[in-house]
């Protein structure tokens, strides 16, 4: 029994001795556990309280936090003499925040009858789980505050601007608009958006984690930054004259269009810029036609807005006819391939290879000087000058006076010259260029060109911008444009001004003569294709004083009804403007303008 029991007390100790080494063993594993668990969870806490705690602390702000933008204050443009041509109106947005409402029906029943919404819509936005959903913008300040004085919880009611144009309608195409969110869309507004435009500023709202707005800690907010204000050269009121002058040729001859250029030949600062009929800028989506939109698809529409948007001084082409034989005068006279006393008769027409180009005036002017050529705008006169120059050295000409380059005017979307490629240009393509026929150009590229050719030579650019000014009015900066000198020779220059003046006095421009004034300039007559239509544009260019040019002022009526010559027609809307301009400018009568009463028959 001895030995039987002790020996199996001996075992049974050697087993709880095991097992006591195995628990301890299991308890020392487990509180190193614990122990690196615990390290590691005070260093995580040490590393997000002490190194991450801004990261942190903006997570947390940005899930307690509601923002709203407030639109910036766009900055205003202004005319010449400091009149406001665009300006700001204050409107609402309205918005509702999903959290907060309490009765959402009673709140879609006013959104849909404050708003102008369909109910349809009203009910998916209000419905629809967003931390905030806008309604609708540009609501009129009284409406908004009616929604808001109705207590509702859940709708946000914030003021903010909507551009506003106090003239209407006066150079719609010049100045553009904006859209929904306060961005320029064409024009001025949108070439100048960055200097225009300002910094939208925030409300910022606390909540809890509902998403529900705490009462005690109330709205933060930065503020917006208005835009800057932009000065142009555009004057109201010669715009507003133009305008009138425009309508009243457009109505007389029952024309499609007309579009008017005024500009300062020594500097590129465009006065007015006319193209009737103009849009509302307060209603911009609204057609300034009678044309009916019923059963139009969407894209019809939006194509008619887009063609009632552009701006055909610059973003359309268009035959110049005679008034492009300026061009043609200088670079005849700068090549010497041509002067003033050169002899030339006219048959009413001239043969160019196999050809037979005719003169406006069929019976012929006979023998003349090139002076008298350019009196009597003659085609074959100036048919000849072009072939003298030939290909090379015309093309040469088309280079040196720039136009083969855009202006560079600060509006967007303007087009280049259309025309022949050099080495497909012959002789009859040669002749018909040479009289403004056969190619297109933009009504302000001729306007730039001729400025440069009568002010000593000097390419300018033409623009409206002329300064950058604080909200308080304070100028920030001038705008500078490029000018590029030794286009055409001094004298050359003072030669053509010299012709082209007697052209107003002696020839085919008297009807643009203004007694006390000296003008020159240039009338043109030419057809649309196809030529079978008998659609013509008539036009005229002129400028004065025409011994040191102030103003220079391009009329095109495009497909008048009736007598269509540019003589007759623009050439007298010119003078009206003129009449009323010159005295408005400062610029004195210096004599009377003989005029002759010798028929002439224009180009």
């Amino acid at each position: 029994m001895t030995l039987p029991g002790g020996f199996f007390v001996q075992k049974k100790n050697v087993f709880y001795k095991k097992n006591y080494t195995f628990h301890k063993r299991k308890v020392w594993i487990v509180f190193l556990l614990c122990m690196a668990m615990t390290v590691g969870l005070i260093g995580r806490l040490v590393y997000l309280m002490g190194f991450r705690s801004d990261y942190y602390y903006e997570k947390a702000e940005d899930l307690h936090e509601r923002e709203r933008d407030i639109k910036a204050a766009r900055g205003k443009i202004l005319d010449a003499a400091g009149k406001v041509l665009a300006a700001n109106k204050t409107v609402c947005t309205v918005s509702v925040i999903h959290s907060q409402i309490k009765d959402p029906e009673k709140i879609i029943r006013l959104l849909t009858k404050k708003l102008g919404i369909s109910e349809e819509t009203v009910r998916k936005r209000v419905e629809k789980v967003s931390s905030i959903e806008r309604i609708k913008t540009n609501v009129e300040k009284e409406t908004g505050d009616e929604i808001r004085n109705a207590g509702l919880a859940g709708i946000k009611v914030d003021e903010d601007y909507k551009r506003y144009y106090p003239f209407g309608s006066l150079a719609s195409r010049v100045l553009g608009f904006t859209g929904g969110d306060n961005q320029g869309i064409i024009g001025l507004e949108v070439e100048y958006d960055e200097i225009l435009k300002g910094e939208a500023g925030k409300i910022l709202t606390t909540t809890d984690a509902r998403g529900i707005e705490l009462d005690g800690i109330g709205e933060n907010r930065e503020e917006p930054q208005q835009g800057y204000n932009l000065r142009i050269s555009l004057d109201a009121c010669i715009q507003e004259y133009t305008e009138q002058a425009a309508k009243k040729v457009m109505e007389e001859k029952q024309a499609e269009r007309v579009s008017i250029l005024l500009m300062n030949p020594q500097n590129g600062e465009i006065y007015a810029c006319v193209n009737v009929p103009e849009f509302d800028l307060n209603e911009p989506f609204t057609l300034n036609t009678d044309v009916s939109t019923d059963g139009m698809s969407e894209k019809e529409k939006q194509d008619l807005l887009n063609q009632m948007w552009r701006n055909p001084c610059l973003n359309d082409t268009y035959e110049p006819g005679s008034t492009f034989k300026i061009i043609t005068m200088s670079a005849g006279l700068a090549a010497g391939v041509v002067s003033v006393n050169d002899s030339f008769y006219c048959p009413g027409y001239k043969l160019v290879e196999d050809r037979r180009i005719h003169c406006a005036n069929r019976r012929g002017h006979g023998a003349q000087n090139f002076v008298q050529g350019a009196e009597n705008s003659c085609n074959p006169v100036f048919i000849e000058v072009g072939l003298r120059l030939g290909v090379d050295k015309y093309y040469s000409y088309f280079r040196q006076f720039g136009l083969l380059k855009k202006t560079g005017i600060d509006l967007p979307g303007e087009a280049g010259t259309i025309m022949h490629r050099m080495e497909n240009m012959g002789e009859v393509e040669l002749a018909t260029v040479s009289f403004g026929q056969s190619f297109q150009i933009t009504p302000i590229q001729l306007a730039t060109t001729v400025s440069s050719l009568i002010n000593g030579g000097r390419r300018i650019t033409p623009h409206f911008g002329m300064a950058v000014e604080s909200p308080g009015g304070e100028t920030v900066r001038e705008l500078e444009y490029p000018v590029e000198t030794g286009i055409l020779p001094e004298e050359i220059s003072a030669t053509v001004r010299m012709i082209l003046e007697k052209v107003v006095s002696e020839g085919s421009g008297k009807n643009a003569a203004i007694e006390g004034y000296r003008i020159g300039g240039k009338t043109a007559t030419s057809q649309t294709l196809p030529r079978s239509a008998n659609r013509y544009i008539s036009s005229f260019l002129g400028f004065a004083p025409a011994d040191d040019p102030k103003i220079l002022a391009l009329c095109i009526i495009h497909d008048p009804q009736g007598i269509y010559y540019g003589g007759t027609i623009a050439a007298p809307v010119v003078r009206s403007i003129f009449e009323n301009v010159l005295p408005y400018l400062g610029i004195d009568r210096q004599k009377t303008v003989e005029i002759t009463d010798s028929p002439v028959r224009e180009g």
